[in-house]
């Protein structure tokens, strides 16, 4: 097992859905069962949680590897993992049809498969053959599409396992047993049952894989609003129903999962929020030092205004997490919330309007990344912003039954809180782009005039 880790150090290292980025992972073998694969192939199908100790705390990882005969391999495959016993190569599962049947199994039919130190269960919907595909891009899992004839299946892989049932699973399936429209289908999902490494007495679970229908022949509505911003085309149609679909979403959760009033340690962990991401922005965005005490201003000042009530929220809304469907409107995917955000915290009762304020986020940057790739004129595109972000507002508005800029300086600071966020990650990873939130905090802030 220790050469297997070995292997699988350096291959982690190079994958996108590598949090460590720059570093190799430090591991431990946390979990290891056997899949039994409908598959006809001579393959041993394995997963593997490993605990990367090289991060304080220690991430766990999900690595699904199919075991071949390295006669029977491409070695020249992007997705060979290595051969740490001679004559058997190792193949990062969601690539290999006997991994992605096994999964399919698992979450189509329901069941279980017992193995060394853990217990896979699937929880089983809807049922028809398909063939598999992984689909290209993704950044912290990885998506397998199983396509039939009838339907269709998207299976995102977790590749970073957390304690609990997944909010994605959680908040999607919810709403699709309600019969909400503005989500897929649920298919069915997968969890893992292990001991508990810090109670021997007790036991450990965590969500491993989820199910949904695939709608194929979609854009998501980052890329019709690209387009449509670039050719000066009028967006407000779209904005609305997008605001439509968040406030009927936000209505289904409210009256699915409990709600409360915002009490004062809920404003207190906000603000500790607010206020730590700030900080961390402070030290990593050097004119961020300038607007700090501004911005803190805006966040105390919301602080101690007027709250609605907590209740369970997508968390991280944004354009590029919702598709736009022919002849249906708005769908809203990856309830998974906001990746810098503790699981503790995604899992809570929120503010509502955090979403609001991610799709407020999100348009800006359509006319931001056009500046940034196209060089357009801010000027010119201004009225497409305005008038869009006006849509949006009043669809959401109209379906809450609640004028939501009456929040004022909530929705002002809870869109800071998103910029200043922003401003960590381009910094980070696109220096170019730090221009987009950094000009949004600006921008926020003059608009927070307003309402002294």
């Amino acid at each position: 097992m220790d050469s297997m880790l070995a292997f699988l150090a350096p291959w982690m290292s190079r994958q996108r859905w590598y949090g460590g980025k720059g570093r190799e992972p430090s591991l431990r073998l946390e979990a290891t069962w056997e899949l039994a694969s409908p598959a006809p192939a001579e393959a041993r199908v394995l997963v593997h949680l490993v605990a990367d100790e090289a991060t304080l705390p220690a991430v766990t990882y999900q690595i699904p590897v199919v075991e071949r005969e390295t006669a029977a391999v491409d070695i020249d495959s992007e997705h060979v993992i290595g051969s740490p016993v001679p004559g058997t190569t190792l193949i990062d599962g969601p690539f290999d049809p006997a991994f992605t049947a096994a999964l399919e199994a698992l979450i189509t039919r329901g069941g279980g498969e017992a193995g060394i130190e853990g217990t896979p269960i699937g929880e089983a919907v809807h049922a028809e053959p398909r063939t598999a595909s992984v689909l290209a891009g993704e950044q912290s899992n990885t998506s397998i599409v199983y396509r039939g004839e009838r339907d269709s299946m998207i299976c995102k892989v977790y590749r970073q396992v957390h304690a609990g049932l997944s909010p994605d699973i959680e908040l999607s399936a919810a709403l699709s047993a309600a019969g909400s429209i503005y989500v897929p289908r649920a298919i069915g999902f997968v969890s893992a049952t292990r001991a508990d490494p810090r109670d021997p007495a007790g036991t450990w679970s965590g969500s491993l894989a989820f199910g949904q229908e695939f709608l194929a022949d979609v854009e998501d509505a980052w890329r019709v609003a690209l387009r449509a911003a670039a050719e000066d085309r009028d967006f407000t149609a779209e904005a609305r129903s997008l605001g439509n679909a968040t406030a009927d979403v936000h209505r289904t959760l409210a009256e699915l999962f409990p709600t409360r009033p915002a009490g004062p340690d809920d404003r207190a962990a906000v603000f500790r929020a607010w206020e730590r991401r700030l900080s961390i922005a402070v030290a990593e965005v050097t004119p961020m030092a300038d607007l700090a005490d501004a911005v803190h201003d805006i966040y105390d000042a919301a602080g101690r205004g007027p709250w609605p009530s907590l209740q369970r929220i997508h968390g991280d809304l944004h354009l590029g997490q919702v598709l736009e469907v022919a002849d249906h409107g708005c769908v809203l995917l990856d309830f998974e919330g906001e990746p810098m955000r503790p699981m503790r915290e995604r899992t809570e009762p929120d503010l509502a309007l955090r979403d609001v304020a991610g799709v407020l986020r999100s348009l800006d940057y359509v006319v931001g990344s056009l500046r940034v790739e196209d060089g357009r004129s801010p000027e010119g595109m201004q009225s497409w912003a305005r008038h869009t972000r006006r849509a949006f507002l009043d669809g959401y508005s109209a379906a809450s039954g609640a004028d939501v800029e009456q929040a004022g300086l909530l929705l002002v600071a809870l869109e800071l809180d998103k910029a200043v966020y922003e401003c960590i990650y381009e910094a980070r990873n696109r220096p170019e782009w730090l221009g987009i939130p950094f000009g949004g905090v600006e921008r926020l802030l003059a608009r927070a005039a307003r309402f002294a």
